[in-house]
């Protein structure tokens, strides 16, 4: 477990430096005298050889991890996967990938750009994956990704990082439900993403999801600095299987919604 949690460390430190600063005071809030359990992250990236979801999740499987389950968000043009260790307690992780062939030929032609100045060896070991952008980008061709995606406008802005970890609700003694979890987060100033709902899935469909919405924080652009949507803190209540067990997937039309913690407001 030590390579697992020095990785999710130095994810950790990227997350909350340069995508949520929040996070610090989130844990203040719902921190019971031990450490919030991390239920899981999440990555992004495009669909391409140099840098698809395939290169993210080998420096997890090389620790252990395994490919679970496997989503599809055809409005968002969004495949994913999730990964989970053997050891129980190491967190979930879920990384999705834009798939750019079915963007516009702009898009296509603007990221592609963008990953051919990826240098190979930049994508060798793990460091990568809490390595930031490793492109320069104007603001203009951030805005012109985001209009068409959201999600491609995010990539291109802050290249890679954990865009949320996860608060397990189920480990939360004081707090018991995700409704609760917002309750204390709006009155400490919190907006949390309304899409869908306050609360994504229900005990039906085994999870229950709800996230804030992003950060502003700035980036620097090659031609400027602009303060953008960076990371989101997400809170996750699992619900027991017949056998006992709790359930371990994600449910795409949550999944879908959260996504949209990092929209603008």
């Amino acid at each position: 477990m030590e390579r697992v949690e020095a990785l999710f460390q130095a994810l950790w430190q990227d997350y909350t430096a340069r995508l949520c600063p929040s996070a610090a005071k989130v844990h203040a809030l719902l921190e019971e005298g031990q450490p919030l359990l991390n239920d899981h992250i999440a990555l992004r990236t495009f669909a391409l050889p140099k840098v698809g979801l395939d290169r993210l999740a080998a420096p997890f499987i090389a620790i252990g991890y395994e490919p679970k389950g496997e989503y599809h968000f055809k409005a968002k043009k969004l495949y994913a996967h999730h990964y989970e260790h053997p050891n129980p307690d190491a967190p979930k992780v879920f990384i999705s990938e834009l798939m750019v062939g079915q963007c516009s030929s702009e898009l296509q032609m603007t990221v592609r750009k963008l990953v051919d100045q990826v240098e190979e060896q930049w994508m060798h070991g793990s460091a990568f994956l809490h390595g930031g952008r490793p492109w320069e980008v104007d603001e203009a061709t951030y805005r012109l990704l985001s209009e068409e995606s959201e999600y491609a406008g995010w990539v291109a802005a802050h290249g890679f990082g954990a865009n949320h970890f996860t608060v397990s609700v189920n480990q939360l003694s004081t707090v018991e439900e995700v409704t609760d979890v917002n309750r204390v987060l709006r009155e400490a100033g919190f907006a949390i993403n309304e899409s869908g709902g306050d609360v994504k899935g229900n005990p039906e469909v085994m999870l229950e999801q709800s996230a804030t919405m992003a950060d502003k924080v700035p980036v620097t652009f090659s031609d400027g600095e602009m303060l953008i949507p960076g990371g989101f803190y997400e809170f996750a209540k699992r619900y027991a299987l017949p056998d006992g067990s709790l359930y371990q997937g994600f449910v795409e039309a949550s999944a879908d919604k959260i996504f949209e913690s990092t929209d603008e407001m």
